[in-house]
C-alpha cells in the first residue's frame, strides 16, 4: 500500500522528550510521506477511557506550541493543527490561526458538546481561516454524529472530518448520517475493515481519508486495513494523498 505516497491525516504528539523523533521514525518505517499533527498528552488514557463510559471532562489546554515546534523545519512533512479548548475563549486560536492548518475539537476530552456555542465560536475561526475541522464523535448528547451534521450544515463552506470511523468500530449508522453532507469526510483509524470498505462504497473514495491515531495505533496496522480490502490504486491515491491535500488547500503534488 505504500507504493503511492501517503499522508497520515491524524497523528498525535505528546510534549515529551524525543516524541518528535519517534514520530518521524515511525513515518519512515511505514513509508509515510507526511502527517497532520495534533497535540497529545492532554489527558491520560485511563481518565479518557473512564470519561468515554461515565462522562466527565478535563479543562486542560493542549500544548499547541510543542506541535508547532515539532513541525517547524520539516519542510511541510509535519502539518500542525490547533487543538481547541472550548473552555477558553477562541481569541488565542484566532490570533495564531495563520501558524496552523486546521482545528481539532474533542468532546471526548473537553466534554463540550458540538452543539455548544463555545464550539461554534472555535469553528467560526476555522471557517474564517479556511481551516478544516477534525473531530471525534461519542455516544453522548450533543456529541454524536447527528450533532456533527447539524454543525456542518451551519458551516457549509467548511470541511469537517469525522475521526475514528464514527462512534465505535462498526458504525455503519455514521455513514448513513453523513452520506448527504458533502462537507463531511470520514477518517478511518480504528474502524473495522468492513467500515472502511463500506465508506468507500457509500461515500465515495473522494470523501475518505487515511489516518492512524499514532502513537495509540501504529500506522502499519491501519495501512494493513486497506491492503486487506484490496483498495484499487486509484481509490487509494485519493484516500491516502489527494483528499488530504484538498482539505489542506494544497494543489495535488
Amino acid at each position: 500500500m505504500t507504493a503511492q505516497p501517503v499522508l497520515d491525516f491524524h497523528v498525535r504528539l505528546a510534549p515529551r522528550p524525543g516524541a518528535a523523533g519517534r514520530l518521524l521514525a515511525a513515518l519512515d518505517d511505514c513509508g509515510l510521506a507526511r502527517a497532520v499533527v495534533c497535540a497529545g498528552g492532554t489527558i491520560d488514557l485511563d481518565t479518557l477511557a473512564r470519561q468515554l463510559i461515565d462522562g466527565g471532562h478535563v479543562e486542560t489546554d493542549a500544548d499547541n506550541d510543542a506541535v508547532l515546534a515539532a513541525c517547524a523545519g520539516t519542510d511541510g512533512r509535519l502539518v500542525p493543527f490547533w487543538f481547541g479548548n472550548p473552555h477558553r475563549p477562541p481569541g488565542a486560536y484566532r490570533e495564531r490561526a495563520a501558524e496552523f492548518r486546521g482545528l481539532e475539537v474533542s468532546p471526548a476530552v473537553h466534554g463540550v458538546a458540538l452543539t455548544d456555542p463555545r464550539v461554534t465560536a472555535l469553528v467560526e475561526v476555522a471557517a474564517d481561516s479556511g481551516h478544516p475541522v477534525y473531530t471525534v464523535c461519542i455516544a453522548r448528547p450533543g456529541a454524536g454524529v447527528a450533532d456533527l451534521v447539524t454543525l456542518a450544515r451551519r458551516f457549509p463552506r467548511t470541511d469537517f472530518v469525522l475521526g475514528h470511523s464514527g462512534v465505535g468500530n462498526i458504525d455503519f449508522h455514521a455513514l448513513a448520517l453523513i452520506r448527504d453532507e458533502p462537507n463531511i469526510l470520514l477518517e478511518t483509524s480504528g474502524g473495522y475493515t468492513c467500515v472502511a470498505e463500506a465508506a468507500i462504497d457509500r461515500l465515495g473514495a473522494a470523501r475518505v481519508v487515511f489516518g492512524s491515531e499514532y502513537p495509540l495505533q501504529h500506522p502499519a496496522v491501519e495501512l494493513a486495513k486497506f491492503t486487506a480490502i484490496a483498495t484499487p490504486p486509484a481509490q487509494w491515491r485519493q484516500i491516502a494523498w489527494e483528499n488530504a491535500h484538498r482539505l489542506l488547500g494544497e494543489e495535488k503534488p
